[in-house]
């Protein structure tokens, strides 16, 4: 069985990321915070703990409390995959919060908060487990970016430390493709996805995702966590084995300075 860890797992996206792979044979350790994080309506981690005991999935889905943004912590979460499970296969850096803001209205304490989450916290996990995927011959990081990494009005810092991730990613592909480890990036949304970070930026009425108020996706609906779960899965497996440096974008033209305009 492959063996994954997920950031930011215990919230969100990642709660579905994790339990996807779970359900596809990984041995998973989702770690992240207890508490609710800035912007997100995300149910918390005592929802996820019974969530994965409801599908019978503990046995290879442990959940861990760890912050993503400290060393210490993400060093301890790899010690305690490689004591478990033995090995790291996959690595999928979700954790990431985005308050909305402009560059006037963000105030420098959240805009270093902003990176230390999606941009430090990506580096020191990649850092942590790259060795391990070297020296078992190769490996597959999948970094969650956005459509707000080619910017957007109104994310500032968010936009700005999803753009570091594209560049971040672009760059360990090519200084680790003679390791064989793939490294891609998975952009969820663009035409809306239904999650807790966007519903938090929309006052937490989901039922703004249903309306005719966004556009949805070429499947005719918004994209949800599991839309973005599968292309994760996909990433990660052996059917990707030859795909490295690129963007999967789930959500349609997220990455092409989308979405579509809403059909009138």
């Amino acid at each position: 069985m492959p063996v994954t860890i997920v950031t930011g797992g215990t919230f969100g996206l990642g709660t579905s990321i994790a339990l996807q792979l779970a359900k596809r044979g990984h041995n998973v350790v989702a770690f992240g915070l207890r508490q609710a994080q800035v912007s997100s309506t995300a149910a918390g981690f005592e929802a996820f703990e019974a969530e994965v005991e409801r599908q019978g999935l503990a046995e290879r889905l442990e959940i861990m409390e760890a912050d993503v943004s400290r060393s210490d912590d993400v060093v301890k979460v790899v010690d305690r995959t490689l004591s478990r499970f033995g090995r790291v296969d996959g690595l999928v850096n979700n954790a990431a919060i985005g308050p909305l803001g402009t560059v006037l209205d963000t105030e420098e304490g959240l805009f270093d908060s902003i990176f230390a989450v999606n941009v430090r916290g990506t580096y020191l996990m990649s850092k942590a487990v790259l060795p391990h995927m070297i020296r078992q011959g190769g490996g597959s990081i999948v970094n969650i970016g956005s459509g707000a990494g080619y910017g957007k009005p109104n994310m500032a810092a968010y936009a700005s430390s999803k753009g570091a991730i594209l560049a971040l990613s672009t760059a360990m592909a090519y200084d680790h493709f003679h390791d064989h480890v793939r490294v891609n990036v998975a952009i969820p949304g663009g035409g809306g996805i239904v999650s807790g970070m966007s519903v938090g930026r929309v006052g937490g009425d989901e039922a703004f995702f249903k309306s005719r108020k966004v556009a949805g996706t070429v499947a005719g609906r918004p994209a949800d966590g599991e839309d973005l779960a599968n292309a994760v899965a996909f990433l990660l497996s052996d059917d990707a084995a030859t795909i490295s440096g690129t963007v999967v974008d789930v959500g349609c033209f997220a990455n092409q300075g989308g979405p579509v305009p809403v059909k009138q």
